[in-house]
């Protein structure tokens, strides 16, 4: 169950590109027998293997997608192919995993965690970077 659905993340984030000042792509983690009791920002530093001084922002899933998921007058058609991606993206995230949260880690370049709660209990999602100055 787990394996299917790191599966459709996989396949939900290919090619997609998280756009900032630079664009990075999604990777897929998956944090087994971790979803037992709610993540703290200390425990996801430990299991990110960030320093636990490390600055975490908590921020919603549709304002982390805010420009990249919405579809704007003035796209061309690949722009409109990924504003459907990015949707497929979400929808895939929103339907397979539980208690989403998204958590911005550092600052200037930042790392970005999607991370929900799997039906087995484990942790999983995707994580990418951004980069604001």
């Amino acid at each position: 169950m787990t394996d299917e659905i790191t599966e459709k993340l996989k396949q939900a984030s290919n090619g997609l590109l998280m756009l900032s000042e630079s664009a990075y792509p999604f990777e897929i983690f998956l944090w087994s027998n971790q979803g037992q009791e709610p993540l703290t920002n200390e425990k996801l530093l430990q299991l990110t293997g960030h320093p636990q001084e490390t600055s975490v922002e908590e921020v919603e899933l549709d304002y982390l997608f805010r420009n990249c998921a919405v579809e704007k007058e003035w796209h061309d058609e690949i722009q409109k192919q990924n504003v459907q991606k990015y949707q497929l993206l979400i929808k895939t995230l929103k339907d397979n995993l539980t208690d989403i949260q998204v958590y911005r880690v550092g600052t200037i370049s930042i790392n970005v965690y999607i991370v929900g709660k799997t039906p087995s209990r484990d942790l999983a999602g995707i994580s990418t970077k951004v980069v604001e100055t």
